[in-house]
């Protein structure tokens, strides 16, 4: 995830400057807001209504209590469907924080000197990925926000959006890291190795182990090296290409679905191994997502609340 966070604040720098603030977060709000809010009661509670079914098998007993109003089986099924949701949610909120901190920087002094940082600093800004890290609770309270907190990580989220914005935009670093990255996957692979080795039968879920050095050693590494190796060997395109860049967002909001229905119908009413239900879902998301995606941004209304298109591309 961090990754994405870099790449989106590399996007909002470019974004802004071509358009103004106001019309750049209002497109914004129209492409993250509106699809993680409104969309979670026109599409995501179908969704929300599979999460709750596999939870439902899964614990022997349903979740929501008998007698329950239709109504509030479709608010907690809406609320149940933000699944990855949260990343557009979490990154509206950090485009709004990302206008005040422009204001801060109105004049670029400190966006300019970030510019000029050598890979030796790029890599050593990793200690602000560790940095990050320590803001999770370490020890959450059942039944509190605490979890809720640690799922969507704002302080942590916010580091690599900003270092995306202020370091990773400039060409010069893209550059820097680009000419680096046989060395910098190599370590990432490396340290990602001796993570696994060490921490093998661990929960990689935890606040202790995600904010473990070796840990953020292994994340840092692997985002300079992904946007380094795809910078120097992947800057092309071709119709899949194309397709992707216009259909890609769509394709984020809606993919959920078809993996959560089948899978829990593979689950409840079926003995296949764990293999095959890998190789289905696999097929059916490629397949499924793209035919829905396709059906749905056609349709006015619901293209806006589900997608935050205004018409046809």
């Amino acid at each position: 995830m961090p990754i994405l966070f870099i790449l989106a604040g590399i996007s909002a720098r470019y974004a802004l400057q071509k358009y103004n603030p106001g019309e750049w977060f209002k497109a914004r709000t129209r492409k993250l807001l509106v699809p993680g809010t409104i969309g979670l009661f026109v599409f995501q509670w179908m969704t929300g209504y599979f999460n709750t079914a596999v939870t439902s098998y899964v614990n022997g007993e349903s979740v929501l209590p008998e007698g329950v109003p239709g109504f509030v089986k479709y608010f907690a099924w809406s609320v149940s469907g933000i699944g990855p949701l949260w990343f557009i949610q979490l990154l509206w909120v950090l485009s709004l924080l990302l206008l005040l901190v422009r204001a801060i920087d109105r004049k670029d002094k400190f966006y300019n000197l970030c510019g000029k940082a050598g890979i030796v600093v790029i890599i050593l800004l990793g200690v602000l990925f560790w940095v990050g890290e320590q803001t999770l609770i370490k020890n959450p309270r059942p039944e509190s926000l605490d979890g809720l907190l640690n799922l969507y990580k704002p302080l942590f989220y916010l580091i690599p959006f900003l270092l995306g914005y202020f370091v990773f935009a400039h060409n010069e670093v893209q550059e820097k890291v680009k000419k680096a990255w046989i060395p910098l996957l190599v370590a990432a692979v490396a340290s990602g190795a001796a993570l696994v080795i060490t921490t093998f039968g661990q929960d990689n879920t935890s606040p202790q182990y995600l904010g473990s050095p070796l840990n953020c050693l292994y994340g840092w590494l692997m985002c300079l090296g992904m946007m380094g190796w795809f910078n120097a060997k992947m800057d092309r395109t071709g119709a899949f290409a194309s397709y992707m860049a216009l259909s890609s967002f769509g394709l984020y909001v809606i993919h959920y679905l078809p993996v959560a229905a089948l899978g829990y119908m593979m689950k409840a009413y079926t003995q296949l191994p764990p293999f095959a239900m890998y190789v289905i879902l696999t097929v059916a998301v490629f397949t499924l997502s793209p035919l829905i995606y396709e059906v749905l941004h056609r349709i006015p209304f619901i293209r806006w609340c589900v997608l935050g298109e205004k018409r046809v591309s």
